[in-house]
């Protein structure tokens, strides 16, 4: 049997004036919470944290109630040892608010020198808002007091929190910067090469799918603008291209103006295509085993294949460990002998890049017919050494070769070790372009879809320059293009390197403007500046009055894809922390998107998505008052 011990009244007296002791010293704790401004135990609310860039949105389930006690413990711990932990705003990016424009200049090749404010109006950070204080709802004091026997106490479970996953990997991007406003009496000239690549827009979609926010060095403003399709005025008979524009105030910054150039490239008719000479050079290093790089590979130049006429020739190269040459120039004829060598090919070994390079251009200039549409795909994951040849000397040769007539398209498979750098600079070196394949769907949409642009070149070196006019523009900044940057004086030096053009291919920059009060006349005259496809040819040289009538009055009064265009271009630049957009958030970007919708364009109810997707993983849970 049990013996139970009698506790005396006195031991019962003492141990319930230390449990009114510990519940007065809990209370006064409690209080120094609320005085922090820290929410009190009783309010059961979760707690979702802001995940860095790169990373995911984890939805903890820490309540504050955990949250106080051990931001408290911390800030006892950091008053013990001498520390002090500051919160603030970083202020260093120079951002503007609402009330006027900052600007931020950039010297050419993207280095930031200066930023300042225009109009003298300060751009200073907001300040921080205080954490609300709140009340408790019970007091502890007030609670019946009920003398008790005191249990052993049971241990207490640690709080559950959902960790935010992390990933570690070895993708690679370039950082370009931001451009910054130009005062237009300084500097009225803009000079860009033109740009077709999507790559950055499908990397953000599977980044997004998956689950993650895209780094920010892989946004590329202009590759998700050029993603959607637009409707612009064709070019004339014998014309290359035409010049749409569009012009409205800037919902973000009332005050300023977004000016649309788009440039639309003319289509080529069944009749007039040319024949084609492909040559597929395919990475099977180990790198590549996963079914969403090469077996997503060997599905999509499936699709390709069927794609191709009479008279066109397939050639199929491999690097990893050694080079191979899988199947030689074959005509199309031979079709299921094509698909058959694209069936066998598997992955395994190291990877050498340089020699798969040279092997397949040599390949190519085998098959090469002039007139003809001579091109070398590359695809791979980028993740390669290039051997005992340099970067400069692979350059060298890709462009001795587009300078002949064979030009170039990487396209880029997979995650973890991807290697935007090295595809995105293989493809500018021979004059081609850059697609990143995430799905079936992108597959289809680039090599299917869109073949007839991906293969066919109506224009090549087009350079853009925009003469901003003085008397009418204050400053203007052009939004994305960064990397494709080219100094004025050398908009008609034709030595000089630029983009090309597919046939019906469009392309979309973006300006934020700030004009001066009633201006007349034009606002900008745009130049464009291209060679025929071909070796040796001349440059030819057009011009684009742009006048103040484009102007819209409201933003609203702009056309859906021209709001549309705005929407995924600001998606882009809050995804890479642009200075100009540094209190938008992702919701506004969203209202936007939604409102411009164009039903018979599905990539515009992807884009709502995406830009939802985002806002999510950022932790935004509501629309702005804006």
């Amino acid at each position: 049997m049990a013996r139970h011990t009698r506790i005396p009244f006195w031991t019962t007296a003492i141990t319930t004036v230390a449990l009114m002791g510990c519940l007065h010293a809990q209370q006064s704790d409690l209080r120094e919470v609320a005085d922090d401004g820290l929410a009190p135990p009783d309010m059961d609310e979760s707690v979702v944290e802001k995940p860095d860039v790169g990373q995911p949105i984890a939805e903890a389930t820490e309540t504050r109630s955990t949250v106080a006690h051990r931001e408290l413990e911390e800030e006892r711990a950091g008053e013990e040892d001498g520390d002090s932990i500051a919160f603030g705003l970083d202020a260093a990016s120079g951002s503007g608010g609402r009330d006027g424009i900052h600007f931020m200049e950039r010297k050419r090749g993207g280095a930031r020198t200066k930023s300042r404010p225009v109009g003298g109006v300060s751009a200073s950070p907001p300040p921080a808002r205080p954490r609300p204080t709140r009340t408790m709802s019970e007091s502890v004091a007030d609670m019946p007091y009920e003398p008790v026997y005191l249990p052993e106490p049971e241990p207490t479970p640690p709080p559950v929190v959902r960790p935010i996953p992390t990933v570690t990997n070895s993708e690679h991007y370039t950082d370009y910067g931001v451009n910054g406003f130009t005062i237009a009496q300084e500097d009225h000239l803009s000079t860009f090469a033109v740009d077709v690549d999507t790559a950055s827009y499908a990397m953000t979609r599977r980044k997004l799918t998956e689950g993650y926010l895209p780094p920010a060095a892989s946004v590329r403003v202009e590759e998700f603008v050029n993603y959607f399709p637009y409707e612009y005025q064709r070019p004339r008979s014998g014309d290359p291209f035409a010049v749409d524009f569009e012009a409205a105030p800037n919902p973000w910054s009332p005050n300023n103006h977004i000016v649309r150039i788009g440039v639309q490239g003319k289509k080529v008719a069944y009749d007039e295509s040319k024949s084609v000479h492909l040559t597929f050079l395919v990475d099977v290093s180990g790198s590549m085993r996963s079914r969403d790089k090469l077996e997503l590979l060997k599905r999509g130049l499936i699709m390709l294949t069927e794609e191709l006429e009479d008279g066109d020739t397939v050639a199929i190269a491999t690097y990893a460990g050694a080079t191979d040459i899988v199947l030689d120039p074959t005509p199309i004829s031979r079709r299921q002998e094509i698909i058959r060598s694209l069936d066998r090919l598997t992955a395994g070994g190291s990877t050498a890049m340089s020699s798969g390079i040279d092997l397949a251009y040599r390949l190519a200039d085998a098959s090469y017919v002039p007139g003809a549409v001579n091109r070398v795909f590359i695809c791979s994951d980028g993740d390669a050494n290039v051997g005992s040849t340099s970067h400069e000397q692979i350059s060298t040769q890709i462009r001795g070769y587009a300078e002949k007539g064979i030009s170039l398209t990487t396209l880029g498979f997979g995650t973890g070790n991807y290697q935007d750098t090295m595809m995105e600079r293989l493809a500018n070196d021979g004059d081609g372009n850059y697609f990143y394949i995430d799905s079936e769907m992108e597959a289809r949409r680039v090599l299917v879809d869109k073949l007839t642009g991906t293969l066919e070149i109506i224009a090549k070196d087009v350079k853009i320059q925009v003469d901003w006019n003085p008397g009418a523009v204050i400053a203007y900044r052009l939004i994305g293009y960064e990397n494709r940057d080219v100094a004025d004086k050398d908009f008609r030096n034709d030595k000089v390197d630029a983009g090309e053009i597919g046939a019906g291919h469009q392309v979309t920059a973006i300006y934020e403007v700030a004009l001066r009060d009633d201006p007349t006349g034009n606002i900008a005259i745009v130049r464009v500046r291209n060679k025929a496809p071909g070796p040796d040819t001349p440059a030819v040289e057009r011009s684009f009055a742009l006048p103040v009538s484009t102007l819209k009055g409201r933003f609203d009064e702009g056309s859906d894809q021209f709001r549309i265009a705005f929407a995924a271009a600001s998606f882009a630049e809050v995804l890479r922390g642009s200075p100009h957009l540094n209190e938008l958030t992702l919701r506004d970007v969203e209202r936007v998107a939604r409102g411009a919708q164009r039903p018979e364009y599905p990539e515009d109810a992807e884009l709502v998505r995406l830009i939802g997707r985002a806002a999510d993983l950022r932790g935004e849970t509501a629309y702005s008052s804006r």
